[in-house]
């Protein structure tokens, strides 16, 4: 799966914390494009369900996702709760 560059300034446009394309490093922009990324994998997983290479990859990704918003939720939890409600992610 390839991510176009536009489709990555516009995550980074709606889901950074500057809200804008440059805003590539800021914790909220990670998560949303790994957010993104899990989504696609995980409909790729629904139709290929030996594709266990995938399956390991998606799991690394879910990681580094939770590390994540471990560390927001410890350092900054109204961007953290910001984050959960706009992406709709569980926790």
């Amino acid at each position: 799966m390839y991510i176009y560059k536009e489709l990555k300034q516009e995550i980074f446009e709606k889901y950074g914390h500057e809200k804008t394309a440059k805003d590539t490093g800021s914790a909220e922009s990670q998560i949303a494009l790994f957010t993104y990324r899990i989504n696609h994998l995980t409909e790729h997983l629904k139709l290929q369900k030996k594709d266990f290479s995938t399956r390991m990859g998606l799991q690394k990704l879910v990681g580094k996702r939770r590390r994540l918003l471990d560390h927001l939720k410890k350092t900054e939890i109204d961007r953290y709760r910001t984050v959960i409600k706009e992406l709709n992610i569980r926790r």
